[in-house]
């Protein structure tokens, strides 16, 4: 598939396949024609909600809305779900029933994957696609949670994102991060929020090459590891 020049992706490899990263927070693999985005967190607001700390109930629109934007710009057969996809186990009940239309109208006419997390072990078993702890395509390992294992990965769970100064000002935004062989994707769900890449619990992951790709409004800006800075 060619993606035309002006889309706001940022081509990659990872593990050996050629990969975009979207402005969006998503990640095109167009060879294999596989939109993989990671912590959904659906409902997350209503969840806040029921225990009395209350936030403006339009996250799932406006994550639905951003995914449908991408799928379709860049026309994916299939779309893989890294994992918290929903806040929690009662999270598609809260869920109404314009957004749940509008979920079933983007899985419509392609494979659906949706990986287990922390969060939903057991996806809405009537929801549609399919459910898997793990996949892979050739080499590349599709988790959410990142591990120590060899091989190419790409998972979610870390919500990883980036400090830097730039022009005198400092610019905090959700990112990618990568070593190139493995990929931890920002959270797309629009209250996941973001672990600055600092943190210590990235670096069993990355022990020897970083690069995050920040995420703006219109492209995807690669930063490497010296320039990131503490919260």
């Amino acid at each position: 598939m060619n993606v035309a020049a002006d889309m706001p992706v940022h081509p990659v490899l990872l593990g050996g396949l050629a990969a975009m990263l979207d402005a969006s927070g998503a990640l095109f693999l167009p060879d294999e024609g596989t939109l993989v985005v990671a912590d959904l967190h659906l409902e997350k607001g209503s969840a806040y909600g029921t225990r009395g700390q209350f936030l403006p109930p339009y996250d799932s629109r406006a994550t639905l809305e951003r995914l449908a934007e991408v799928i379709d710009r860049l026309r994916p057969r299939r779309v893989v779900a890294l994992g918290d996809s929903f806040h929690d186990r009662q999270a598609q009940g809260r869920l109404g029933h314009a957004d749940a239309l509008l979920l079933q109208t983007l899985m419509a006419g392609r494979d659906w994957l949706w990986i287990t997390g922390n969060h939903d072990p057991l996806p809405p078993a009537d929801i549609g696609g399919d459910v898997a702890a793990m996949a892979t395509i050739g080499a590349l390992r599709l988790v959410h949670e990142p591990t120590l294992m060899d091989g190419p990965e790409a998972a979610g769970h870390l919500h990883p994102a980036a400090r830097v100064h730039l022009r005198g000002r400092s610019v905090r935004r959700r990112c990618f991060a990568t070593c190139g062989t493995r990929m931890i994707l920002p959270a797309f769900g629009a209250y996941a929020g973001g672990l600055n890449l600092r943190d210590r619990v990235f670096s069993p992951y990355f022990p020897a090459f970083l690069t995050a790709y920040m995420l703006g409004q219109a492209r995807v800006y690669a930063v490497g590891r010296r320039m990131l800075l503490p919260d």
